[in-house]
Formats: structure tokens, C-alpha cells, sequence
């Protein structure tokens, strides 16, 4: 057991409630939400940030000590990685996303460029056991998640958005949502079920006006898969309807097609009979077709509206109307009305 002085605790450690000085074990657990301390041995031009635990965003140096936590990626638009199966002290590791996740990397897209290299400096440890000096390995989250997680929403409706690949508008529209609901007097809690480790996008639903939020690796999951994300899903909505909002916003973030798990939570009955809208996020009008299919013919689920990059301007709104019979608003230039729309499903505040 050795001490170091850290630079920088990534959001992903958000509940572990460290300082800048830790204890390091020597022996690590190649384990999903073990958090390791490294030091980082490049430096990077592009998507060179951490994500803190306050939140801030931080630009990452060569030669910084940072806290992660090991986990993988399976990223469209980013990193993608796996678990180490065995890491000893001076094994090198890669920094897989913003939030802190630490894994080898398998694949980059060109657009990040290659990752930070990190070379391992020992497992973090804390001390659970009072007056006693008995370290054991730090983990993610505030609670671990209950693989058999019952489903209580107690009534509070959910609107979920779900889109057809990472970067197609989920979390503007949901913060669109959110903003005009709270306008219109709903107390609005707000969640966010699949992913990699990243508090940005809760955190910029809290500035929207949502009261009570929670992220997958509040559960301690670094990232969610098929296994994971129906009972997160379970977990976390039932957590939040304890709180007795009006509505809860559901953002499902990756894509309908992709290895976080979307598809395994729609293909969850007691889920979707618990959603009481979801809106369609689409990159394009060829996306919008495709998804609103797959949720249509997988799912049974009819969209209620489509919004995202497709519906920038009147060319693919007019698209979506003629080809899908839906409406179709955009998030960024028309929230209010995307609001509006999600209020008449939603019924007056006082049915909510």
C-alpha cells in the first residue's frame, strides 16, 4: 500500500466520495467499476477532457495522476474497448471516454484521434471498517445495482426518448421537454438508462429544471449492456417514481441498433407498458424511416413524435409527415412546441 497525490477524479468515482490523496493497492481486480489510479503519458489535441466529479470539464495533460474506472466501450462515434482480463503496475491502459472509463482500446474513430495512454499505478482504496485500517477496493456508485429490480413507476408517467445512434438529439430534446413541462408547473424527474459513464448529459437536465435525477452508474455500472439494462432500467425509474413526480424523462442514449442494451429494455413489457410517450430522435429522414420501423415492427411502440438533426429544416420535417405520418419538431428551434406536444399526451398537470 503505497500513497499518491491525484490531479484529477473523474465523475465516474462521482459517489466515492474521495480526496487528492489515496491509498493504492498494488492488487487489482480486473473488474467492471474498480477504481485505479494511472498516470497519463501523452498528451492529445482532440477530445483531450475529463469530466470531473463537480462536473467542470478539465483538460488533460501528459504526466497527470488521474482516478477511473475500469470498464469497456462499444462506441459508433468514439472509443471502443474492453476489460482488461489481468493488470499488474505499470501495465498501460487507455482512457475510453470523458467520464473515466479505463480499458484497452480495440478501435478509434478517426474524428478523436488515438487515446490517452495511461500507465498503471495501483488499485484506490478506501476504508469502510471504523478505526481500522483495512483497505478494500473503491468502487463506482452510490449502490449496487439488484439484478432482480421490480418495476414501480406508482402511476407517474414516463416519457422516454430513444434515438438511432449516439449525437442524434436525445438530450436537447429532452431538456426541451423538461424546460417547457417545468414552465407549464410539472415537477419533472429525469433519468438516464444506457451508455457510457458521462454526467454531462443529467446534469443538463437538472439546469432545465428536472428536481430529481439518476444515471446508470449511480447503480455502479460503467457501462450498460442487453445483461444490464432492463433491470437498471427497472431500477432506476422505480428510484426516481419514489420521489412522486408528475413525469419521468427517460433518455435511452446510443442507438436502437447498438451494444448498450436499448433493444433489451424495449423488448421489456412491464417497461414499455410504463411509457407513456417516446419520441424518436433521427440523424437523418433515412434513419427516422428506419427507426420509427424498428420500434413500430420490433417494439409494437408508435412513436409520438419525431425531432433530432432530421428535422433541422422544412426538407426533412416535410419527408418525415409524407413517409412516416408523424410529426415531426425540432428540438432546438421549435422546443416549445415539442414541449407542448409532450404536455397533450401527458394530459393536464393535475391528471399527471
Amino acid at each position: 500500500m503505497k500513497s499518491v497525490v491525484v490531479d484529477k477524479i473523474a465523475s465516474i468515482a462521482q459517489h466515492s466520495d474521495l480526496g487528492h490523496e489515496l491509498r493504492l493497492s498494488p492488487d487489482i481486480p480486473c473488474e467492471e467499476g474498480v477504481l485505479v489510479a494511472v498516470r497519463v503519458l501523452n498528451n492529445k489535441t482532440r477530445y483531450n477532457q475529463l469530466e470531473l466529479t463537480s462536473g467542470r470539464m478539465a483538460t488533460v495533460n501528459q504526466g497527470d495522476i488521474v482516478v477511473g474506472a475500469l470498464g469497456h466501450r462499444k462506441a459508433l462515434r468514439g472509443y471502443s474497448g474492453h476489460l482488461p482480463e489481468m493488470l499488474t503496475v505499470g501495465d498501460t491502459i487507455q482512457l475510453l471516454n470523458i467520464g473515466g472509463v479505463l480499458g484497452i482500446c480495440d478501435s478509434a474513430n478517426p474524428d478523436v484521434g488515438p487515446p490517452f495512454d495511461c500507465a498503471v499505478l495501483g488499485t484506490v482504496l478506501h476504508f469502510p471498517y471504523l478505526g481500522e485500517r483495512i483497505g478494500v477496493p473503491a468502487r463506482a456508485g452510490e449502490r449496487q445495482l439488484d439484478a432482480d429490480a421490480k418495476l414501480d413507476t406508482n402511476g407517474v408517467p414516463v416519457v422516454a426518448l430513444a434515438g438511432t445512434c449516439m449525437d442524434s438529439g436525445k438530450t436537447a430534446a429532452a431538456c426541451a421537454i423538461v424546460g417547457r413541462l417545468r414552465h407549464l408547473g410539472f415537477n419533472i424527474a429525469a433519468c438516464k438508462a444506457t451508455g457510457v459513464s458521462l454526467r454531462r448529459d443529467i446534469l443538463t437536465m437538472e439546469d432545465a429544471g428536472a428536481q430529481a435525477t439518476m444515471i446508470f452508474s449511480d447503480l455502479g455500472v460503467v457501462t450498460t449492456t442487453a445483461d444490464n439494462g432492463p433491470a437498471l432500467t427497472r431500477a432506476l425509474l422505480t428510484s426516481l417514481a419514489a420521489h412522486k413526480p408528475d413525469v419521468i424523462v427517460l433518455e435511452l442514449g446510443d442507438g436502437l441498433l447498438g451494444a448498450y442494451g436499448v433493444e433489451a429494455i424495449l423488448s421489456d413489457e412491464a417497461i414499455r407498458d410504463a411509457m407513456t410517450a417516446v419520441i424518436l430522435c433521427a440523424n437523418d429522414p433515412v434513419s427516422a424511416w428506419g427507426g420509427a420501423r424498428i420500434l413500430r415492427e420490433t417494439f409494437g411502440i408508435e412513436p409520438a413524435v419525431v425531432t433530432g438533426p432530421a428535422t433541422d429544416n422544412a426538407v426533412g420535417v416535410d419527408q418525415i409527415h409524407e413517409r412516416l405520418s408523424l410529426p415531426a419538431i425540432n428540438a432546438l428551434s421549435h422546443g416549445v412546441a415539442l414541449g407542448d406536444l409532450v404536455a397533450d399526451v401527458l394530459g393536464d398537470k393535475e391528471a399527471a
